[in-house]
């Protein structure tokens, strides 16, 4: 059973040693560590089919996680960022200079759809294309968001915490998938 992240930190992290919350704070990234291979290795494997799913457990754990390092804090410790956490903000950093963010997804019999997503001021402009169906217009719509929700959205998938390529060899025929970020040119 899972818990919010306010209560857990009530009941096992507030007022606890620095060496208590450290220890709680290596469960947290173990944990998260072995459901991204679960995920990434072995999509079939029972525990990737149950209830709450790795995704869920993922999410939580991040949030527990961030409820320790505010408790180390606390502590009078200091939190070092681990190497994949490191390389998440550095990526999460650049997001800002990002101009456009294009998803391509899709398989031989059911057609590729792109998704395009161009930062233009503080607006959010966006476009998709099916390679099977024509669009009723070509003007793109502006989406209902800001720049700075958009940044905060893509920041929480964690993308610079993927790896730069996913492939089952195991899959002959499926759907795939690719991002592209372009930047904007520095001057």
């Amino acid at each position: 059973m899972m818990i919010s992240p306010e209560a857990y930190y009530k009941m096992y992290l507030k007022g606890k040693s620095q060496t208590s919350v450290s220890e709680q704070i290596e469960l947290f990234q173990n944990e998260i560590r072995r459901l991204k291979q679960l995920l990434e290795s072995d999509p079939k494997n029972p525990e990737a089919l149950t209830l709450p799913s790795p995704l869920t457990k993922i999410r939580y754990s991040r949030e527990y996680l961030a409820m320790a390092k505010r408790a180390l804090e606390e502590a009078g410790g200091h939190y070092e960022p681990t190497e994949e956490e490191g390389q998440d903000q550095s990526f999460n950093t650049a997001l800002a200079l990002m101009h456009r963010f294009t998803l391509e997804i899709g398989g031989y019999f059911s057609g590729h759809t792109k998704y395009q997503y161009t930062l233009s001021g503080d607006k959010v402009l966006f476009d998709a294309e099916h390679s099977f169906y024509l669009k009723p217009t070509n003007l793109p719509v502006y989406e209902p968001f800001t720049r700075e929700e958009f940044l905060q959205d893509l920041a929480a998938l964690h993308i610079g915490e993927w790896k730069p390529q996913y492939v089952n060899h195991n899959v002959l025929d499926g759907d795939d998938w690719s991002i592209r970020i372009e930047y904007e040119e520095e001057d």
